[in-house]
């Protein structure tokens, strides 16, 4: 389930409180308290069998005497009665209930956790949602329900508020209070149970009192379903999310450097930023950002200009950037010109651009003018300290009325101080300028509003087309298939590098050798220096054991080499079983860096891939970014920028930089690997030696594990679906190759769409389309393959001729579909067979129905709907359209 049935937590008719008192202090008493104060206009029922009235209400000594259905219930009675409170609420109709008693399972106590299945059971015949249990309760401005044991109802206001903790919801609704901040929503999730965060963020995604969503996080229990429902949530209004708990320890029996360097509040944050989320670190500044991006100011860049009367206020806003994604802007010789003209010979000249301590409005609007007008600048931060040669006030009008002429403008203000500044600010927030008391909050203000900027863009840029072939995936399964039927958890670096090769991923040549004396025989025919390794599925790190010698240049010394290492191996790893060895040409490339690329599994979002600088120190080094996959070209390179090696990479002094483009390639072809193969649990390519020549893995090491049947669905992302691929033989003999639609695909479908008759256009999208607007290619080409599936056909020349979705709601009970074939390919049965592919992808994902709106013109769809077992029925209001419904 996800938002089935949640309108009645929002929108109930009548509500009952199951578990009311009239006793002082308990939490009955609390309830009914704050249910009948709050100024809800149906009707609200008590239940307890002992009391006559609850507040001079009637009171009901069961749930079967209620009079009148109830859409949500508020039940606060001992956990023991709760499963049956359930299920007689669920045969009154009930739809949803809060649950606030505590006692299901909370410290693994096995007789709660079975209390709580039994609730659950008890639920599910009459789809009845439960919030909670253990939650402080649910909390609606709007309909006015305070549905909670909170000591006081919320502002009305338009930013919800999901919290897994009720006491972090009290602390919130207290710290609001004083400060005039008003809630659309509060909710208290307590335990999970049933509805959780990615139940909500469906919902609210879609509630049109909520402008801005606040999570209080402290674990995801269905990360699929959170990434699905945040990323369709975050691309409609701001997502803000406080993470507690992140110093929990990371993977502690990885075998890999990848799984020791991958921990859990690592892969939250890049789960965060791959949602579109932003994450912050403290309540003040959850409200901080909320506040800042529910302003409507939007960014095109990182680069911020500091406007101030005071030096030394300048200096802490540049420091407060300092070590952030920001960065001062390089002020224009066309822009230090105009500021020449409008400011004393004696400003700054250079950003922060100080305008003197007895700047007038006037000084304060021209500059801001000059700034705001500036091609190098992204935003203006504006700084004031009270003097007493200048009106603090009076340089606020100047800003707003500046800014009154130029809606929507980046500007940040921060006016220093208490009492002579306090009506300055409060005609700032009078006019939704944004505007902080010190300028490290400023600053991080405007940092907020640059990492919402870049998240949102990764959401929805074009990411560069896929420069490689597609991989030999038939033999690296056979290769991990064979090492999991031997019982091998750990591949040898030998098979491990036959997975990466077939993958198109450069590896060194590496031949293997039983003996010392075969592993002489061998670098004497390779005729170059070698590295000799020893050759074992029991030794993971082979540089501790000795296990690793490098630049041998004869026979003799990889034969004296190899006898010592048995030695040395034997004595520090007596138990473990020796193979061999191998033996690899040395590779010399001195301006190379060594990076890693690993695999790991989080115990929350599955499968996570992580990049950093490499080599034997890479945990000490601890230079790394963790990101979900899939990936593409665009997440890849983003990836690499979060690393400080990336700086080295991009070139230095006589340094030629590295091949960006070879190292984005082999981060995609992994998480291709990981989505085509997910036997497969970790992943060390260490060290990945990357200059200007491209890419060549010297060493590598995999873990993989027998297939569970569940595939790919531990994916906090579902990977690219490639085995969805296929071929349409068309009515004329042709043969036209299909796969799932990516996000490489844009261009290829803005073409199909240029290269299409304005008629047919029409009657795809319902309507006349003058262009094919970026923002709308991005959402028909990035798509979330968990609840959406376009397919594409494609012809020899890789173009585009047809595409063919389906978008499942969120309780995947029904989808809409939608199709277009290129006006030049029409007549050969195209349509009809990528309707046949989609509709049987339905099916197997256990959809019951698809339905599509067809303009009534659009006979060739419709003749084709018929042909398919589709009901064509009237559609809307529009006379215009018809339904068309396939049960499934």
């Amino acid at each position: 389930m996800t938002t089935r049935n949640l309108d009645a937590l929002f929108h109930p008719a009548a509500i009952a409180l199951v578990g009311a008192s009239n006793r002082p202090g308990s939490v009955g008493s609390v309830i009914a308290r704050n249910l009948f104060e709050a100024g809800f206009d149906g009707p609200i029922l008590t239940v307890n069998p002992k009391e006559r009235a609850i507040r001079s209400s009637l009171n009901y000594a069961a749930i079967a005497d209620l009079p009148i259905p109830v859409d949500l219930a508020v039940v606060a009675t001992p956990p023991d009665a709760i499963p049956g409170v359930i299920a007689e609420l669920g045969a009154k109709g009930c739809r949803a209930a809060v649950v606030i008693t505590a006692g299901f399972g909370e410290g693994d106590r096995a007789e709660g956790k079975d209390l709580r299945q039994k609730m659950l059971d008890a639920a599910r015949p009459h789809l009845l949602r439960i919030v909670g249990p253990n939650c402080l309760g649910v909390l609606s401005t709007g309909p006015r329900i305070n549905a909670s044991f909170a000591h006081l109802m919320p502002k009305k206001g338009d930013v919800a508020f999901v919290t897994q903790s009720g006491a972090m919801a009290t602390a919130v609704l207290d710290w609001a209070d004083a400060r005039g901040f008003g809630f659309s929503h509060i909710v208290s999730l307590g335990d999970m149970a049933d509805v959780d965060f990615g139940d909500l963020l469906d919902h609210l995604a879609m509630d049109n009192s909520t402008r801005a969503i606040l999570l209080y996080v402290e674990s995801i229990t269905d990360a699929r379903k959170f990434m699905s429902a945040g990323r369709i949530a975050a691309r409609t209004k701001p997502v803000i999310v406080i993470k507690a708990g992140r110093s929990a320890a990371g993977a502690k029996a990885a075998l890999s450097h990848t799984g020791a360097l991958a921990g859990s509040d690592i892969v939250y944050d890049a789960a965060f930023r791959r949602a579109g989320m932003l994450r912050v670190y403290e309540l003040r500044e959850l409200f901080e950002a909320v506040t800042t991006l529910s302003s409507g100011l939007r960014l095109k860049g990182d680069r911020l200009a500091i406007l101030t009367n005071g030096g030394g206020a300048g200096v802490l806003a540049t420091d407060a950037l300092e070590g952030t994604p920001g960065r001062l802007a390089a002020l224009g010789e066309a822009t230090i010109a105009r500021l020449d003209t409008v400011l004393p010979a004696t400003w700054s000249r250079g950003n922060p651009v100080d305008i003197i301590g007895d700047a007038p409005g006037k000084r304060y609007a021209d500059s801001l003018s000059a700034l705001l007008g500036d091609p190098g600048t992204d935003a203006v931060l504006v700084l004031n300290c009270p003097t007493a040669v200048a009106d603090s006030t009076e340089a606020a009008d100047a800003v707003i009325d500046t800014l009154r002429t130029r809606p929507g403008a980046p500007v940040l203000t921060c006016w220093l101080g208490e009492t002579a500044v306090a009506e300055a600010r409060r005609r700032f927030a009078a006019r939704r300028v944004p505007t902080y008391e010190t300028p490290d909050e400023a600053v991080r203000a405007f940092i907020h509003l640059a990492a919402y900027r870049r998240n949102q863009a990764l959401l929805m840029e074009t990411p560069p087309a896929r420069a490689f072939d597609e991989p030999d995936r038939g033999r690296a399964r056979e290769i991990v298939r064979q090492a999991v039927a031997a019982g091998r958890a750990t591949l040898t670096e030998f098979e491990a590098k036959g997975v990466l090769a077939a993958y198109d991923i450069p590896v060194v040549a590496t031949r293997l050798a039983h003996t010392p004396e075969e592993a002489a025989q061998v670098a004497q025919e390779i005729g170059r220096p070698v590295a000799l390794k020893i050759l074992s599925h029991d030794i993971t790190h082979k540089t501790d054991v000795g296990g690793v010698r490098l630049d041998l240049r004869t026979g003799e010394a990889v034969a004296a080499a190899a006898r010592a290492m048995l030695e040395t191996v034997a004595q520090r790893r007596p138990d473990a079983r020796l193979d061999g060895f191998t033996v690899q040409e040395m590779i010399h490339r001195p301006e190379a860096h060594e990076l890693i690329v690993g695999i790991s599994n989080d115990a929350t979002f599955g499968p996570v891939i992580l990049f950093g600088e490499g080599g034997v120190a890479v945990e000490v080094i601890a230079d790394r970014a963790v990101a979900l996959p899939p990936l593409n070209r665009l997440l890849a390179r983003e990836m690499i920028e979060r690393t400080h090696v990336s700086r080295l990479l991009a070139g230095y002094r006589d340094r030629a930089p590295a091949d960006m483009a070879a190292i984005e390639a082999t981060l995609v072809k992994i998480s291709d690997l990981l989505g085509d193969i997910p036997e497969i649990s970790e992943l060390d390519i260490n060290p990945l030696l990357a200059d200007s020549a491209g890419v060549i893995a010297l060493d590598a090491r995999i873990v993989a594990h027998p297939a569970t049947g569940a595939g790919t669905r531990h994916f906090a992302i579902r990977p690219y679906p490639s085995r969805l691929a296929g071929t349409l033989a068309l009515t004329d003999g042709q043969i036209l190759r299909f796969r799932p639609i990516r996000p490489e695909d844009e261009p290829a479908l803005v073409d199909m769409v240029r290269r299409s008759d304005p008629q047919d256009v029409r009657m795809r999208f319902l309507g006349a389309l003058k262009d094919f607007p970026h923002l709308m290619a991005a959402r028909l080409s990035q798509i979330d393959y968990h609840r959406e599936m376009a397919l594409v056909a494609l012809n020899d020349l890789q173009e585009i001729v047809g595409a063919v979705r389906i978008i499942a709601d969120p309780d995947n009970e029904e989808a809409e579909y939608a199709i277009m074939v290129r006006s030049d390919q029409k007549g050969r049965g195209l349509g009809y067979g990528l309707m046949t592919e989609i509709l049987a992808y339905a099916r197997g994902q256990g959809l019951k129905r698809v339905f599509g709106d067809v303009l009534r013109e659009n006979q060739p769809m419709l003749r084709v709907a018929e042909d398919l077992g589709f009901t064509v029925r009237a559609g809307s209001d529009d006379p215009t359209l018809v339904r068309v419904d396939l049960d499934l």
